[in-house]
Protein backbone atom coordinates (compact mmCIF):
# COMPACT_ATOMS: atom_id res chain seq x y z
CA UNK A 1 0.00 0.00 0.00
CA UNK A 2 3.00 2.40 0.89
CA UNK A 3 4.63 1.55 -2.48
CA UNK A 4 1.30 2.29 -4.07
CA UNK A 5 1.08 5.68 -2.13
CA UNK A 6 4.64 6.58 -2.94
CA UNK A 7 4.08 5.48 -6.73
CA UNK A 8 0.90 7.91 -7.27
CA UNK A 9 2.39 10.96 -5.38
CA UNK A 10 5.80 10.65 -7.61
CA UNK A 11 3.09 10.67 -10.77
CA UNK A 12 1.29 13.73 -9.44
CA UNK A 13 4.57 15.76 -8.92
CA UNK A 14 5.85 14.67 -12.23
CA UNK A 15 2.01 15.45 -14.12
CA UNK A 16 2.62 18.95 -11.97
CA UNK A 17 6.21 19.93 -13.25
CA UNK A 18 5.01 18.74 -16.68
CA UNK A 19 2.00 20.99 -16.60
CA UNK A 20 4.27 24.37 -15.01
CA UNK A 21 6.52 23.78 -17.78
CA UNK A 22 3.51 24.40 -20.14
CA UNK A 23 1.85 27.27 -18.77
CA UNK A 24 3.18 30.93 -19.75
CA UNK A 25 1.49 33.91 -18.30
CA UNK A 26 2.42 37.56 -19.33
CA UNK A 27 5.22 39.17 -17.41
CA UNK A 28 4.09 41.60 -14.99
CA UNK A 29 6.25 44.41 -16.49
CA UNK A 30 6.44 44.21 -19.89
CA UNK A 31 9.51 44.41 -21.63
CA UNK A 32 10.12 47.01 -24.77
CA UNK A 33 12.27 47.23 -27.72
CA UNK A 34 12.54 50.90 -29.52
CA UNK A 35 14.89 51.46 -32.71
CA UNK A 36 14.88 55.22 -33.63
CA UNK A 37 16.48 56.03 -36.56
CA UNK A 38 18.88 59.36 -36.05
CA UNK A 39 20.98 60.96 -37.87
CA UNK A 40 22.96 58.82 -39.99
CA UNK A 41 21.58 55.20 -37.87
CA UNK A 42 19.96 54.64 -34.98
CA UNK A 43 19.35 54.59 -31.50
CA UNK A 44 18.13 51.16 -29.72
CA UNK A 45 16.42 51.74 -26.04
CA UNK A 46 15.86 48.32 -23.99
CA UNK A 47 13.75 48.59 -20.71
CA UNK A 48 10.42 47.26 -18.81
CA UNK A 49 7.72 48.93 -17.99
CA UNK A 50 5.94 48.37 -14.58
CA UNK A 51 2.76 50.21 -14.10
CA UNK A 52 1.44 52.53 -11.44
CA UNK A 53 -1.17 50.19 -9.83
CA UNK A 54 -2.67 52.12 -7.98
CA UNK A 55 0.41 52.64 -6.02
CA UNK A 56 2.86 56.19 -5.07
CA UNK A 57 5.45 56.04 -7.60
CA UNK A 58 8.33 58.82 -6.90
CA UNK A 59 9.54 59.20 -3.41
CA UNK A 60 8.04 56.10 -2.52
CA UNK A 61 7.95 52.96 -4.60
CA UNK A 62 11.15 54.65 -6.17
CA UNK A 63 12.78 56.28 -3.65
CA UNK A 64 14.31 60.27 -4.07
CA UNK A 65 17.82 60.81 -3.96
CA UNK A 66 18.78 56.75 -5.07
CA UNK A 67 19.71 55.07 -7.97
CA UNK A 68 16.77 52.86 -9.91
CA UNK A 69 17.02 51.32 -12.82
CA UNK A 70 14.98 53.09 -14.64
CA UNK A 71 12.60 50.61 -15.55
CA UNK A 72 11.75 47.31 -14.02
CA UNK A 73 13.26 43.40 -14.08
CA UNK A 74 16.57 44.13 -16.21
CA UNK A 75 18.69 46.55 -16.58
CA UNK A 76 17.91 49.59 -19.36
CA UNK A 77 20.30 50.18 -22.11
CA UNK A 78 20.77 52.52 -25.15
CA UNK A 79 22.75 51.38 -28.12
CA UNK A 80 23.91 54.43 -30.25
CA UNK A 81 24.74 53.51 -34.08
CA UNK A 82 26.96 56.73 -34.33
CA UNK A 83 28.90 58.83 -31.77
CA UNK A 84 26.74 61.89 -29.98
CA UNK A 85 26.71 63.97 -27.54
CA UNK A 86 24.99 64.08 -24.11
CA UNK A 87 25.82 67.29 -21.52
CA UNK A 88 28.16 68.57 -23.21
CA UNK A 89 30.13 65.00 -23.67
CA UNK A 90 30.94 62.99 -26.69
CA UNK A 91 29.81 59.59 -26.21
CA UNK A 92 31.22 57.07 -29.06
CA UNK A 93 28.75 54.60 -30.71
CA UNK A 94 28.41 51.52 -28.63
CA UNK A 95 26.24 50.27 -25.99
CA UNK A 96 25.56 51.83 -22.66
CA UNK A 97 23.54 51.41 -19.22
CA UNK A 98 20.54 54.05 -18.62
CA UNK A 99 20.25 55.46 -14.88
CA UNK A 100 18.47 57.62 -12.73
CA UNK A 101 18.49 59.51 -9.59
CA UNK A 102 15.24 60.83 -9.41
CA UNK A 103 14.37 63.68 -6.72
CA UNK A 104 11.20 66.45 -6.13
CA UNK A 105 13.20 68.99 -7.86
CA UNK A 106 15.86 67.64 -10.18
CA UNK A 107 16.74 63.85 -11.89
CA UNK A 108 20.09 63.13 -12.64
CA UNK A 109 20.63 61.07 -15.92
CA UNK A 110 23.74 58.54 -15.76
CA UNK A 111 25.06 57.14 -19.10
CA UNK A 112 27.33 54.26 -17.69
CA UNK A 113 29.70 51.47 -19.18
CA UNK A 114 27.24 49.36 -16.91
CA UNK A 115 24.86 46.97 -18.71
CA UNK A 116 23.87 45.23 -16.08
CA UNK A 117 22.25 47.17 -12.99
CA UNK A 118 19.27 46.13 -11.59
CA UNK A 119 19.75 47.37 -7.97
CA UNK A 120 21.56 50.06 -6.45
CA UNK A 121 23.96 48.20 -4.61
CA UNK A 122 25.26 47.05 -8.07
CA UNK A 123 25.87 50.64 -9.52
CA UNK A 124 29.88 51.64 -9.73
CA UNK A 125 29.87 55.68 -9.76
CA UNK A 126 33.33 55.20 -12.15
CA UNK A 127 31.76 53.62 -14.74
CA UNK A 128 29.96 56.95 -15.42
CA UNK A 129 30.56 58.08 -19.06
CA UNK A 130 28.29 61.18 -18.22
CA UNK A 131 26.11 62.57 -15.97
CA UNK A 132 23.91 65.46 -16.30
CA UNK A 133 20.90 67.41 -14.41
CA UNK A 134 17.05 68.14 -15.52
CA UNK A 135 14.12 69.47 -14.14
CA UNK A 136 10.77 67.20 -13.78
CA UNK A 137 7.46 68.46 -14.80
CA UNK A 138 4.08 67.44 -13.23
CA UNK A 139 1.82 66.07 -15.94
CA UNK A 140 -2.03 66.78 -16.21
CA UNK A 141 -2.90 63.51 -16.12
CA UNK A 142 -1.73 59.86 -15.02
CA UNK A 143 0.76 57.62 -17.29
CA UNK A 144 -0.25 54.06 -15.69
CA UNK A 145 2.59 52.29 -17.55
CA UNK A 146 6.11 53.53 -17.71
CA UNK A 147 6.92 54.80 -20.85
CA UNK A 148 10.22 56.07 -23.16
CA UNK A 149 9.82 57.59 -25.84
CA UNK A 150 12.03 59.49 -28.45
CA UNK A 151 10.56 62.99 -28.71
CA UNK A 152 11.57 66.27 -30.84
CA UNK A 153 13.53 64.10 -33.73
CA UNK A 154 15.48 65.92 -36.11
CA UNK A 155 18.10 65.26 -38.43
CA UNK A 156 20.35 66.10 -35.82
CA UNK A 157 19.02 65.94 -32.19
CA UNK A 158 16.17 64.56 -30.46
CA UNK A 159 15.01 64.31 -26.30
CA UNK A 160 14.89 60.98 -24.52
CA UNK A 161 11.82 61.47 -22.80
CA UNK A 162 10.57 59.52 -19.55
CA UNK A 163 7.05 59.37 -18.42
CA UNK A 164 5.19 57.68 -15.54
CA UNK A 165 2.36 58.29 -12.84
CA UNK A 166 2.11 62.60 -13.61
CA UNK A 167 5.87 62.87 -13.67
CA UNK A 168 7.59 63.72 -17.14
CA UNK A 169 11.35 64.31 -17.69
CA UNK A 170 13.91 64.42 -20.27
CA UNK A 171 17.17 65.23 -21.70
CA UNK A 172 19.21 65.76 -25.11
CA UNK A 173 20.80 63.47 -27.02
CA UNK A 174 22.81 65.57 -30.76
CA UNK A 175 24.70 63.81 -33.01
CA UNK A 176 26.84 65.53 -35.85
CA UNK A 177 25.68 64.70 -39.47
CA UNK A 178 27.17 67.60 -41.25
CA UNK A 179 31.08 66.48 -40.57
CA UNK A 180 30.22 62.92 -42.51
CA UNK A 181 28.23 64.16 -45.11
CA UNK A 182 30.27 66.62 -45.90
CA UNK A 183 33.00 64.14 -45.98
CA UNK A 184 30.70 61.52 -47.96
CA UNK A 185 29.94 64.72 -50.59
CA UNK A 186 33.84 65.48 -51.09
CA UNK A 187 34.54 61.49 -51.32
CA UNK A 188 31.46 60.14 -54.25
CA UNK A 189 32.16 63.63 -56.26
CA UNK A 190 35.45 62.76 -57.07
CA UNK A 191 34.56 59.50 -58.63
CA UNK A 192 32.91 58.55 -62.02
CA UNK A 193 29.69 58.00 -59.96
CA UNK A 194 28.52 61.21 -58.92
CA UNK A 195 25.83 62.16 -57.41
CA UNK A 196 25.58 65.83 -58.00
CA UNK A 197 21.15 65.68 -57.06
CA UNK A 198 22.37 64.98 -53.64
CA UNK A 199 25.20 67.29 -53.26
CA UNK A 200 23.16 69.74 -54.48
CA UNK A 201 19.94 69.10 -52.56
CA UNK A 202 21.71 69.08 -49.50
CA UNK A 203 23.28 72.43 -50.40
CA UNK A 204 20.01 74.21 -50.76
CA UNK A 205 18.55 72.62 -47.84
CA UNK A 206 21.15 73.45 -44.98
CA UNK A 207 22.21 76.89 -46.21
CA UNK A 208 25.27 76.00 -47.83
CA UNK A 209 27.07 77.71 -51.23
CA UNK A 210 23.95 78.18 -53.34
CA UNK A 211 26.05 78.93 -56.37
CA UNK A 212 28.20 75.61 -55.92
CA UNK A 213 24.25 74.26 -55.51
CA UNK A 214 23.32 75.17 -58.52
CA UNK A 215 26.37 74.42 -60.30
CA UNK A 216 25.77 70.70 -59.31
CA UNK A 217 21.67 70.98 -60.06
CA UNK A 218 22.85 71.91 -63.53
CA UNK A 219 25.02 68.57 -63.80
CA UNK A 220 22.59 66.72 -62.28
CA UNK A 221 20.16 67.90 -65.36
CA UNK A 222 22.36 66.57 -67.96
CA UNK A 223 22.96 63.29 -66.35
CA UNK A 224 18.81 63.38 -66.91
CA UNK A 225 17.25 65.41 -69.07
CA UNK A 226 13.63 64.07 -68.02
CA UNK A 227 14.20 64.30 -64.30
CA UNK A 228 11.40 67.38 -63.35
CA UNK A 229 12.57 66.80 -59.41
CA UNK A 230 15.78 67.68 -60.03
CA UNK A 231 14.81 70.72 -62.27
CA UNK A 232 12.03 71.67 -59.65
CA UNK A 233 14.97 71.45 -56.78
CA UNK A 234 17.47 73.43 -59.23
CA UNK A 235 14.01 76.85 -59.73
CA UNK A 236 14.17 76.46 -56.07
CA UNK A 237 17.89 77.31 -55.34
CA UNK A 238 17.47 80.08 -58.24
CA UNK A 239 14.98 81.92 -56.28
CA UNK A 240 16.98 81.60 -52.97
CA UNK A 241 19.54 83.43 -54.60
CA UNK A 242 17.48 85.92 -56.08
CA UNK A 243 17.17 85.18 -59.61
CA UNK A 244 13.38 84.82 -60.42
CA UNK A 245 13.30 85.07 -63.79
CA UNK A 246 15.43 82.46 -64.56
CA UNK A 247 13.40 80.65 -61.52
CA UNK A 248 10.10 81.11 -63.17
CA UNK A 249 11.59 79.79 -66.73
CA UNK A 250 13.48 76.60 -65.01
CA UNK A 251 9.55 75.91 -62.87
CA UNK A 252 8.19 76.22 -65.94
CA UNK A 253 10.90 73.87 -67.72
CA UNK A 254 9.78 71.44 -64.75
CA UNK A 255 6.09 71.76 -64.95
CA UNK A 256 6.93 70.40 -68.88
CA UNK A 257 8.49 67.64 -67.94
CA UNK A 258 5.91 66.88 -64.81
CA UNK A 259 3.06 66.81 -67.21
CA UNK A 260 4.98 64.33 -69.65
CA UNK A 261 5.54 62.37 -66.90
CA UNK A 262 2.15 62.34 -65.60
CA UNK A 263 2.79 63.67 -62.39
CA UNK A 264 0.49 66.19 -60.77
CA UNK A 265 2.17 66.49 -57.34
CA UNK A 266 5.41 68.32 -58.66
CA UNK A 267 3.08 70.29 -61.46
CA UNK A 268 1.35 71.57 -58.38
CA UNK A 269 4.82 72.52 -56.80
CA UNK A 270 6.01 74.34 -59.55
CA UNK A 271 3.17 76.02 -60.06
CA UNK A 272 3.25 77.32 -56.08
CA UNK A 273 6.89 78.42 -56.21
CA UNK A 274 5.79 80.30 -59.62
CA UNK A 275 2.94 82.31 -58.13
CA UNK A 276 5.87 83.22 -54.92
CA UNK A 277 7.85 85.03 -57.48
CA UNK A 278 5.14 87.07 -59.15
Amino acid sequence: MNKLLSLLAITGCLYLSSAAQSIKTPAPSTPQFVRQDFGLSSIELSYSRPGVKGRKIFGDLVPYGKVWRTGANQATTLNFGDDVTIGGVKIPAGKYGLLTIPGANEWTFIITHQLDVTNPAAYKQDQDVVRLTAQPFQLPFSIETFTIVFGNVSPTSCDLQLLWDNVAVSFPIKTDIDTKIMAQIDNTLNKDSRPYYTAAFYYLENGKDLNKALEWFDKAIAQDPTAFFVVYQKARCQAKLGKKQEAIATARKSIELAQKANNADYVALNEKLIASLQ
